[in-house]
């Protein structure tokens, strides 16, 4: 999983869900030792030795946790007709609702139920209010700027120095339409050839201008140049087809490149080579 692709929002549900699996270790209920008895042999259940409880509360919230961050890897999949985030969300309301009903019917509830009370709380703040609060939609981490890369001197994984999916041509030359020749140089037609001033004579230059555009077929200089971009937060990739149903999901801080243009959207290419549209297009940075 990409963890570039994770909110603030995500990482609530994450550490909500961490702070109530450690809960259900702790105690279910307290007591007050009488005075003179020696209580020490005493051993207070947790969650652990109520499977109802346990299921119901505890693993009910953790596992809706788990579905929610699956989801951002796996957009479109459905559980009981349900996609795996709503089926996740509702498994976390569900252990709340447990929760609190639990701990009004127990007299003196102890630190695993209060615990488990307040992070099923957090946790179904996470997973309901992550999506709709700007601040809980931000990236996780940061994506770097396309100066930094990955490292000083490092390229990034599964590409070539300064170039390949996931970095923008920082270090490349400048990119060309498709089917445009490269940049003129040393050994093309029209090129100055060793031994010659690149300021040859003016209709020389005038003629290798003309010739330029009928060589490979270069489109002309209004049509689309594909380009790098990166996405501000987790957006789905349709596909080409129409069909509703995501076929990926582009990550904050992973460079895509753009191929195509079609009204407001772009077809975007991933790095596994797979193509679709991008219909949210507001606030992308360009490579």
């Amino acid at each position: 999983m990409n963890i570039r692709s994770l909110t603030r929002g995500d990482g609530v549900v994450i550490g909500a869900a961490v702070v109530l699996f450690i809960a259900s270790f702790l105690d279910f209920s307290s007591y007050d030792c009488p005075q003179g008895v020696d209580c020490s042999r005493f051993d207070s259940p947790n969650a652990w030795d109520s499977l109802g409880l346990l299921m119901s509360v505890f693993l009910a919230g953790v596992i809706g946790a788990a579905l929610l961050i699956v989801s951002r890897t796996m957009p479109g999949r459905k559980v009981v007709g349900l996609d795996l985030g709503q089926f996740g969300a509702a498994l976390t309301v569900f252990a709340l609702w447990t929760a609190f009903w639990t701990i009004l019917d127990v007299n003196s509830a102890g630190a695993g139920l209060i615990l488990g009370l307040l992070a099923a709380i957090v946790l179904v703040a996470g997973a309901v209010a992550g999506p709709m609060i700007p601040a809980l939609k931000a990236p996780l981490v940061s994506p770097a700027s396309p100066a930094q890369g990955v490292g000083a001197g490092q390229a990034p994984y599964g590409a070539g120095p300064g170039q390949g999916y996931g970095f923008p041509a920082g270090h490349q030359q400048q990119q060309q339409p498709y089917g445009a020749q490269p940049s003129q140089g040393y050994g093309y037609p029209g090129a100055p050839q060793q031994g010659q001033s690149a300021q040859a004579d003016p209709a020389q230059a005038q003629q290798a201008q003309a010739q330029q555009p009928s060589q490979g077929g270069a489109a002309p200089a209004g049509d689309f140049t594909p380009f790098w971009f990166a996405v501000p937060v987790a957006r789905p990739l349709y596909g080409e087809d129409g069909s509703p149903n995501p076929i990926a999901e582009l990550a904050p801080g992973t460079w895509y490149l753009a191929v195509e243009q079609r009204g407001q959207s772009l077809i975007a290419q991933t790095q596994d080579g797979r193509r679709g549209v991008l219909q949210d297009t507001t606030g992308i940075q360009r490579g």
